[in-house]
């Protein structure tokens, strides 16, 4: 069981949920709105996507990470900024025999490419997606090489950011646990144990169990669910004496039939929080669980 809980708020993503919900973050406005919103709500941290404003389509446009960046930071709201780090790892294989015929999906950029934000506005964390994974049905594969996670931990580490590990299967732990061993991750090293994603590790006790059993020594992790799944995987997270995550990223609803929004989630989680016992920790708290320095203003 873990008491102390740092609890991220994951506010847009990437994913294909404008329209899908009345409300998703779209602009650097709307973003940064949610972010500081989640913080008021109770939530440790923010982990933030950009998306085009005209398309609503997920963007790498470094322009708009520091729209995001310095809105939440002149917001006068404390909160630990996560930037995600994943975007242009999209490969769309061609349909049927034609499979180098790549799709309209594919954005695929290299591991130093995926860091540009990163290295201009230096947040306190960014993540890092540790291993390729069939996403979802159809022929869209997330790629995320050996050697591409090697380049890119070694340049997060040369920045002083702190990475997130993205775990969505366990071979990805595997392997986040060999950069360990490379030297290529300070401590304490911080895991998110992501499940529920086709086709992933899904979002079942089990499967976070046997995650957290492999966990090296002194790790900080969080674990999350999407969908329905997302707040039976807060309690099972703290339970198991992990942290925890949700946001409209995510999960679009609070019930069933209810519309969320990334305050509406962070107070659910917190309440979960209470109800078992422990507390959710205040940024400052959350730096130095992680081991962080404040960014910016």
């Amino acid at each position: 069981m873990n008491y102390d809980v740092i609890v991220t708020c994951a506010v847009t993503g990437a994913g294909d949920t404008v329209g899908k919900h009345p409300a998703i973050p779209v602009t650097p406005e709307q973003i940064a709105e949610a972010a500081v919103e989640a913080a008021k709500a109770g939530a440790t941290v923010v982990h933030c996507h950009v998306r085009d404003p005209d398309t609503g389509k997920g963007s790498r446009d470094v322009h708009l990470y520091r729209e995001v960046v310095d809105r939440i930071r002149s917001s006068g709201v404390d909160v630990i900024v996560t930037l995600t780090a994943g975007m242009g790892g999209d490969l769309e294989i061609g349909a049927g025999e034609d499979p180098l015929e790549f799709g309209a999906a594919t954005d695929l950029v290299g591991a130093l490419t995926r860091l540009a934000h990163v290295e201009e506005l230096l947040p306190e964390i960014c993540t890092l997606d540790c291993g390729t994974l069939n996403f979802g049905d159809g022929d869209y594969i997330y790629v995320s090489t050996p050697n591409q996670l090697r380049t890119g931990a070694k340049r997060i580490q040369e920045l002083g950011v702190k990475p997130e590990l993205e775990i969505f299967d366990t071979g990805h732990l595997w392997f986040a646990k060999q950069l360990q061993r490379e030297g290529l991750l300070d401590d304490p090293p911080l895991f998110q144990i992501c499940l529920g994603i086709p086709w992933g590790a899904p979002a079942d006790t089990g499967t976070m169990k046997a995650m957290v059993d492999n966990m090296p020594d002194g790790a900080v992790w969080a674990g999350f669910g999407i969908g329905r799944m997302q707040m039976p995987m807060v309690a099972q997270a703290i339970l198991l004496g992990g942290n925890v995550r949700v946001g409209l990223e995510d999960n679009l609803y609070l019930e069933k039939g209810v519309h969320a929004s990334n305050g509406s989630l962070t107070e659910r989680a917190c309440e979960i929080i209470t109800r078992l016992g422990a507390r959710p920790l205040t940024p400052e708290e959350g730096r130095g669980k992680l081991g962080l320095k404040k960014r910016g203003a």
